[in-house]
């Protein structure tokens, strides 16, 4: 799928990630995989194949969780690809917010709702990686954990609307 800029949503989030302070970045691919690796102009990204992402994003963060476990990345932030309104100001402003080693845990927050980018420091990728299920990905650890998860404000910056949810009436 195509932004209203004319670049995959793909190409824009990868943009967004790297212009927002993220040194590396890893790419799960899924129903689009094919595509993605021939159309998509997304420079020196690690791309990774999840070949059960019919079973819902929880089996794609595990996927991308895992390949980054032999790294020796602290966190992680994560955008999803069908969040066009969010910007690289908003990954910047978490990315600013994280605490220096391995047990942040941020979210972006939308009038009090929790939205993405998300930023996983190393220490909760095992509990993540547990109930990261289905279309839930790491609402449930975050839901378990929501005293250790900081919010920041990012409604003025950025819209987390999802193109695959329809608008709340």
């Amino acid at each position: 799928m195509r932004h209203d800029d004319g670049r995959l949503l793909v190409e824009r989030a990868v943009a967004t990630l790297r212009d927002g302070g993220c040194t590396r970045i890893w790419v799960v691919l899924g129903a689009e995989a094919a595509r993605v690796r021939d159309e998509a102009q997304l420079g020196d990204v690690q791309l990774l194949d999840n070949p059960t992402w019919k079973s819902g994003m929880g089996s794609s963060l595990r996927v991308g969780l895992a390949a980054l476990a032999d790294s020796d990345a602290q966190a992680v932030a994560v955008l999803l690809v069908d969040t066009p309104g969010i910007g690289p100001e908003a990954v910047s402003r978490l990315l600013a917010a994280a605490p220096a080693g391995t047990g942040a845990l941020l979210t972006a927050t939308y009038k009090g709702k929790r939205g993405h980018p998300v930023i996983l420091g190393r220490d909760h990728w095992p509990g993540v990686t547990t109930l990261a299920t289905a279309d839930v990905g790491a609402r449930a650890y975050l839901v378990a954990h929501a005293d250790q998860v900081q919010g920041v404000p990012c409604e003025d910056i950025a819209d987390d609307t999802d193109l695959d949810v329809p608008p709340e009436e």
